[in-house]
């Protein structure tokens, strides 16, 4: 982008004149287009304001009784899965505030990405607290067994560091998966309230995978943060037997530091999980490989071997 195309955009954005969207260009805009951190924090709060629902609405529009019983299976592994989202998200707020502290006056555009990384986390938090109560709410109501006070306990813990390309990245993939999973079983939901949810929840999954794709790509194009990281995380989800499959697998792992949702779902029900649209899936996380490290794969072999190259 030109130096005048670029200040015009930046221009646009700070007047309130551009639907608001995930900023493209993070590393950019900070070291070459004069961006501020209120610039960016405006903008997501532009976007977090225009893409609210409310959760008691969406409810009352659900036909308790029109559910299917895949409907109920549906919605009881949905609520317990996303019990795991505050801990990762309590995770982003606290490696993204360490991350800025070590990087300000090195690399002072890494420590502005680090800071608006930081600062989104909370809308990431609220957007993901609406699909926790829908859900769960929807299993109380329903009598299917809602999470006890036990379990609300345990999914809350918080993942161990890492390092933050590669948090960022896991936090991508586990997007994508939802959004496929949201989106898939809304075309085989007939009630339409539910129907409407699962479309709305699918919707905020793939805003926050952009979002996620946004930093993560901010800090490779930094030279920072080695591309490495970003295809070794992608690796571990779509290798053969990878998180991607989830409960599928033999074997799920056994953690004690943190609750990974997909190791815990109940096996499928008449062929429906939370565990949907694998090629889907697939397709785009190879997508998001490219968007944030600028390198081409199109099967898990070909990104292995990606890997491997540039380890060497």
């Amino acid at each position: 982008m030109s130096s005048n195309r670029a200040d015009a955009a930046l221009a646009s954005r700070k007047a309130g004149t551009r639907e608001p969207s995930v900023w493209p260009d993070l590393y950019h805009a900070f070291a070459q287009q004069r961006a501020t951190l209120l610039d960016v924090i405006w903008e997501q709060h532009r976007y977090h304001e225009s893409r609210r629902w409310n959760v008691q609405q969406a409810l009352s529009s659900i036909d308790l009784g029109a559910l299917t019983a895949n409907d109920r299976f549906f919605v009881a592994n949905a609520g317990r899965a996303e019990l795991t989202t505050k801990p990762g998200a309590d995770r982003v707020t606290r490696l993204a505030d360490i991350e800025c502290r070590r990087w300000l006056g090195e690399n002072d555009a890494v420590a502005k990405i680090m800071q608006a990384c930081g600062t989104w986390s909370r809308y990431w938090n609220e957007e993901e607290a609406h699909h926790e109560t829908a859900f769960n709410f929807l299993a109380v109501a329903l009598s299917l067994n809602p999470p006890d006070d036990s379990t609300v306990i345990e999914y809350r813990k918080i993942f161990p560091d890492d390092d933050m390309l590669r948090t960022l990245t896991l936090l991508a993939c586990s997007e994508i998966n939802a959004a496929v999973t949201y989106n898939e079983y809304a075309h085989c939901v007939q009630e339409p309230g539910l129907k409407a949810l699962l479309l709305k929840v699918g919707a905020d999954e793939v805003q926050h995978m952009r979002y996620f794709i946004a930093f993560a790509k901010a800090l490779v194009d930094s030279t920072m943060y080695a591309p490495t990281g970003a295809l070794a995380i992608a690796h571990l989800f779509i290798r053969p037997g990878g998180e991607i499959y989830g409960a599928t697998r033999s074997e799920t792992s056994i953690r004690e530091t943190h609750v990974n949702w997909w190791d815990h779902l109940e096996s499928s029900q008449n062929g429906v999980s939370l565990l949907m649209g694998v090629e889907k899936n697939l397709s785009m996380t190879y997508k998001m490989v490219e968007q944030i490290t600028g390198i081409s794969v199109r099967s898990p072999e070909e990104l292995e071997d990606r890997w491997i190259e540039l380890l060497d």
